[in-house]
């Protein structure tokens, strides 16, 4: 008490008090004697700074808070401050919940004037998380049965924070609660209202608002009308949209603006007219309203799948003198990283920084996926590196796409610990991640471990949906556990996620392998009995299984049952049949359906041409097999490796009969075992590059001419293959022939490049750039890392830092100062070690962040 009193009589400038003394009585003192001495130390200048003060509040629980607030009954704006200044310090005000329970201390007391500010505070500090205004919304109702009412300014502001959120519905509830309170709403009220039900596309409830706004005297105004077309718009009703426009351009006072023209803009994108959503853009000019960021924005985002012309509206852009902010960069950074085009994704970036438009999280998701994409987990993982020296935190979208590319790329060691730490990160993992990793660990055969983690996933309380199951499914499945699949399947009926037939196709798919026709035809009923509709995948899986046991008049009465049920066969199914009957013999047949595809408005693709390129070739016909391949350039189908080896083998086998060119083991492609049949024709194509002579490529060359093939995918083929089997003097020779007749094979310079590099032929690495800038090309991207990586290998710095510097000069980057940085992080060499130290670094910052009670 005499501490307290001792205090009480300090003048107001006394100098701050001990902290270790202070602390130190912290134990001996009442929660009144805290509260006072809180009051005492925010009542003094420059109080935030007090380093005994956030000591002290620190460890402030809400309770004690709102006291303190509470002695600020005749300093308002004091009180406020130190509710937002707590709320930052205090390990116990962090979140929403604790924010929530300070108001309800402070309402209990009767505070009501410092509660209508706090609650303002706190639906300004809501306004960046929906769940948070949520909560916030059911707190203050429950407030109410303590007689605490919300005044005009808290009533004002939430109705923005509901819009803001499109909560068309929550919004009229507001507004019926405000008249039945005996507010009366502004135009301001009245404009948000209908921007809220306008955004949820609720858009005749808000032009009934807007006939009321009107009754009271209120202007039209842009911001309502402009509501008003993005509604229509929601609901791609652009007619309805353009009549807005239209009343627009003819009342005084509400003109069209750039957010109206965009949002036009962005309706027409939405629903593919980008030609009419371009000449928009053109005619809000001629009326004076010149486009904004979004508005270009919008146009790059439609063109995402045409980069350069992307790219075009960037630079148009600039030239109009709007610059772009991270969204527009963002946008276009997606562009480049889905087309693979990461150096130019990389520029960007070093753009962004330059001008200060600081990358956000998403701006490194973009170019971790981007990396992920082109088969660089590890490079993506070390970006990571930056997301922290940035300031940023990787959030859980930026941990699935990393361990969703590990395991595309069958690194599962590495997405297995990335996501075991994530809970270590402060992140949750959630459906995406644990589907990704049991997809994951499924294909490499770990069902043990993968099944675990559903039972984990179950344990959290995370959804588990149809995805998750199949992906599961299909691992037992491959590993010819049907049984294990089955109580999959029966836990997926019970949990209500079996949406599709997906789930039985794998299972029909194993029971195929295994000739177990019956069985099949028992989960068909079981298809029918559960009242899923049979896909295409179904019946398909059927033919083939048809097929397998001899019983071709029964698949191609299958064919003619999916006609009249409506699910007609697609190109699969009929590639399916077609090497049915070639693996029969009856390559007439085979032939005879391909022409009649066409008319039942399926065309064949690339697979079903091969099917009937090889059959041709293995049967000693290799004239119908070029036949073949003519009709397949001339509908648009270029060869791919698999008619190239099997046309090789032909010409082979023309000028001497080899065991290799007439095994019955080499069979058309097997549709039914993808992977086997792949790594199959794999095996054949090595063996027939290792035994062609370049004359027999020269005679196929010639062949290729003559039906306006791919000379230049022909040759990528065929140098790629023999850098492969280490054929090295007949690849360089190839590869110069074509470079002198006026060609670039990238894909083939780069074997050669990449051959010498891996071989340590770090001059001959040299000389080939040089061939390739001598006659008139730029070499790859690729070509140029592989060759840094030798010269780095080699200790030979200089030079690597001379290419790194044409690398960046023939990638016209401007700034070559600002980009460096990115390219040598992209030309570096994986370093997977260095991802272990990464993710202790990640670890240890979020802890760092947390606060120490």
């Amino acid at each position: 008490m005499f501490l307290r009193k001792s205090i009480a009589k300090l003048p107001c400038t006394y100098p701050a008090l001990n902290t270790a003394s202070f602390i130190s009585s912290y134990n001996q003192t009442t929660p009144q004697d805290i509260a006072h001495r809180a009051s005492f130390l925010i009542n003094q200048p420059n109080w935030k700074t007090n380093e005994t003060l956030k000591s002290f509040v620190s460890h402030m629980n809400p309770t004690l808070a709102a006291q303190v607030i509470l002695l600020q009954n005749h300093h308002f704006s004091l009180a406020l401050r130190f509710f937002q200044w707590v709320c930052q310090h205090s390990t116990y005000c962090y979140d929403i919940t604790s924010r929530i329970h300070l108001l309800k201390l402070l309402v209990s007391s009767n505070s009501f004037r410092i509660a209508h500010k706090v609650v303002i505070e706190l639906i300004k500090t809501c306004s960046s998380n929906e769940n948070d205004l949520l909560k916030l919304m059911e707190a203050l109702d429950e407030m109410r049965e303590t007689s605490f009412r919300l005044n005009y300014p808290c009533y004002s502001i939430l109705l923005m924070s509901i819009a803001k959120f499109s909560m068309g519905f929550l919004a009229f509830l507001v507004y019926r609660r405000m008249i039945a309170e005996g507010f009366a709403l502004s135009a301001i009220d009245y404009g948000m209202i209908i921007n809220a039900l306008s955004k949820v596309g609720f858009v005749c409830q808000a032009e009934m608002f807007m006939s009321q706004s009107l009754k009271l005297g209120f202007g039209l105004g842009t911001h309502i009308c402009t509501s008003l077309v993005l509604g229509y718009c929601r609901k791609k009703d652009l007619s309805e949209a353009f009549r807005v426009l239209d009343v627009m351009s003819k009342s005084g006072g509400c003109e069209a603006n750039s957010v109206t023209y965009s949002i036009l803009i962005h309706g027409l994108c939405e629903i593919g007219k980008v030609e009419e959503a371009f000449a928009l853009k053109e005619g809000m000019k001629e009326k004076g309203c010149q486009p904004s960021i979004r508005t270009y924005t919008v146009l790059i985002k439609a063109l995402e799948g045409k980069i350069k012309e992307a790219n075009g509206m960037f630079r148009q852009m600039e030239k109009g003198g709007v610059y772009p902010g991270i969204v527009t960069y963002n946008a276009l950074i997606n562009g480049y990283c889905k087309e693979g085009k990461i150096v130019s994704a990389f520029e960007l970036l070093s753009l962004m920084e330059k001008r200060n438009c600081k990358p956000n999280i998403r701006t490194y998701n973009e170019l971790i996926e981007g990396l992920c994409r082109v088969n660089r987990p590890y490079k993506a993982m070390i970006l990571l590196g930056r997301v922290v020296n940035n300031g940023l935190l990787p959030n859980c979208l930026s941990y699935n796409i990393l361990i969703n590319g590990f395991c595309r790329e069958g690194h599962f060691d590495m997405a297995f610990k990335i996501f075991e730490l994530m809970n270590s990160f402060g992140v949750d993992t959630d459906a995406y991640s644990f589907t990704a990793m049991i997809d994951g660990l499924c294909k490499q055969g770990r069902l043990k471990l993968a099944n675990g983690l559903l039972g984990k996933m179950i344990k959290k309380g995370i959804e588990q949906d149809e995805v998750t199951f199949t992906a599961l499914m299909d691992g037992f499945c491959k590993s010819g556990n049907t049984g294990g699949a089955s109580k999959l399947l029966k836990m997926m009926i019970e949990n209500g996620c079996l949406k599709t037939c997906h789930a039985f196709n794998s299972i029909l798919h194993v029971l195929s392998k295994e000739c177990e026709l019956v069985k099949q035809y028992a989960l068909f009923g079981k298809i029918l009995k559960h009242g899923l509709a049979p896909s295409v995948v179904t019946y398909t899986i059927l033919v083939g299984a048809l097929f397998q046991a001899d019983k071709v008049d029964q698949s191609l009465s299958v064919i003619e049952l999916m006609k009249q049920v409506g699910c007609p066969p697609g190109v699969y199914t009929y590639n399916v049949m077609v090497n049915g009957l070639c693996q029969f013999g009856r390559v007439e047949v085979a032939e005879r359906i391909l022409d009649s595809m066409s008319d039942l408005g399926v065309s064949p693709n690339h697979v079903t041409y091969t099917i009937l390129v090889k059959a041709h070739v293995y049967a000693g016909r290799l004239d119908r097999a070029l036949e073949i391949v003519s009709v397949m350039v001339k509908n648009g189908f270029q060869p791919n490796s698999r008619v190239y080896s099997a046309l090789l083998a032909g010409f082979i086998s023309s000028n001497k009969t080899t065991e290799v060119a007439h095994s019955r083991s080499i069979s058309p492609l097997y549709v039914w075992s993808p992977s086997t049949a792949e790594n199959y024709d794999e095996c054949v194509s090595s063996n027939i590059l290792k035994e062609m002579d370049l004359e027999h490529a020269f005679k196929l060359r010639v062949e290729i001419e003559k039906f306006g093939g791919s000379v230049l995918d022909f040759y990528n083929f065929l140098i790629v293959g023999l850098c492969e089997v280490g054929r090295i003097v007949d690849a360089e020779h190839l590869t110069k022939d074509i470079l002198r007749q006026g060609s670039y094979p990238e894909k083939a310079c780069f074997s050669v490049i990449d051959w010498h590099s891996r071989n340590s032929n770090c001059n001959e690495c040299l000389k080939f750039l040089d061939l390739i800038l001598s006659n008139g090309f730029i070499p790859s991207f690729a070509s140029y890392s592989s060759v840094i990586h030798c010269m780095h290998t080699k200790g030979n710095i200089k030079e690597a830092q001379r290419l790194l510097s044409d690398l960046m000069k023939y990638n016209n980057i401007g700034d070559a100062k600002a980009a460096l940085p990115h390219i040598e992080f992209l030309v570096n060499t994986d370093e997977p070690e260095k991802c272990i130290d990464l993710l202790k670094l990640i670890e240890q910052m979020v802890n760092r962040e947390r606060p120490v009670i």
